[in-house]
């Protein structure tokens, strides 16, 4: 008799991978962030990544980092979280939801997300946690009284094969 298999990921790996496949679709040539919403069934109700807004193009906006305000990707960009909220096909569903991030949200998103209910925030990178809409970010969460955990695992890589062999 067969066992079942013991190296499967679990829950929050499941849905962080999620997050990190699909910041694999921005075109930000200096950050690709991820985003996966997901109900108390463990059920997923929205994705999303990091890039410009529906019918904005993508070759005719900056995507600099530095310089006047107007000529950065900044004033333009959809944060993942963003989208990921905009995308979920039942909005009554995110209240008392997770998100998985790729990157701890900035203060804009934290308000977002307090906005429509979510009520835990589980992020892998926080590389910006001392810089001031970060620290914001963290005082919304509190207020709103969010639950905040950076997601610490063992399995580092997830390998996928994209062919018709299994």
């Amino acid at each position: 008799m067969k066992t079942k298999r013991t190296d499967y990921i679990n829950w929050d790996e499941y849905f962080m991978a999620i997050a990190q496949l699909s910041a694999k679709r921005s075109k930000d040539p200096s950050t690709q962030v991820g985003a996966c919403i997901v109900n108390n069934k463990k059920r997923i109700i929205g994705i999303g990544y990091n890039g410009f807004p529906i019918g904005c193009y993508d070759d005719l906006l900056p995507w600099d980092r530095e310089g006047d305000f107007l000529d950065t990707k900044y004033p333009y960009v959809c944060h993942a979280e963003m989208n990921a909220i905009t995308n979920s096909s039942n909005k009554m569903q995110l209240e008392g939801a997770s998100i998985y991030v790729s990157l701890f949200p900035c203060n804009e998103c934290a308000k977002l997300i307090v906005q429509v209910g979510i009520k835990e925030v589980v992020f892998l990178s926080d590389k910006y946690a001392d810089t001031d809409i970060f620290i914001a970010s963290r005082k919304i969460f509190d207020m709103a009284g969010v639950r905040l955990r950076q997601l610490v695992t063992e399995t580092k890589e997830i390998q996928l094969e994209l062919n018709n062999d299994i």
